[in-house]
């Protein structure tokens, strides 16, 4: 199964930086046997949301790492909810449940969740950190959601 890591960051996209959370993600990935495609985006609306929406037609999963904060560049949630077809706010609010338990910065955080096609977007914030314990989250959700999104019969 095919899942994709969206970073977003003007520092990676420009070479400045190295991609620790898309690095990090892409190992959690695996383990839990995925195929990992990679895209390194700048902060960019628009760049965004093309990235997610292409990285859509052949996951069928999609995380996003960065864009998620207050800060005037931070756009990745606006790019997302411009490319999914239906929202799925209870993977996002556990995530920020979660981060706010350990950390007041986790208030800041407005990533969000949502469904284009078959494939689940879910926005992680851009701190490796942040990124493993989001998915730490996600990670039992995880594969039921696939199934359902899929069309195959599952136990409920």
């Amino acid at each position: 199964m095919i899942a994709a890591v969206v970073t977003v960051s003007d520092g990676v996209a420009a070479g400045e930086r190295d991609d620790l959370s898309g690095d990090l993600l892409e190992q959690l990935l695996a383990e839990e046997g995925f195929e990992v495609r990679r895209t390194v985006v700048p902060d960019e609306r628009d760049s965004i949301a093309a990235a997610i929406a292409e990285a859509a037609e052949g996951a069928r999963l999609v995380l996003t790492t960065g864009g998620t904060g207050v800060a005037p560049r931070d756009v990745t949630p606006e790019a997302t909810l411009d490319v999914v077809e239906r929202q799925a706010p209870g993977l996002a609010e556990a995530i920020r449940a979660d981060s706010v338990a350990k950390t007041p910065h986790g208030l800041l955080s407005r990533g969000v969740a949502g469904i284009r096609g078959r494939a689940l977007v879910v926005n992680l914030p851009g701190s490796p950190g942040g990124c493993r314990d989001g998915f730490a989250v996600l990670r039992p959700a995880l594969r039921h959601a696939l199934e359902l999104l899929a069309g195959e019969q599952t136990a409920h």
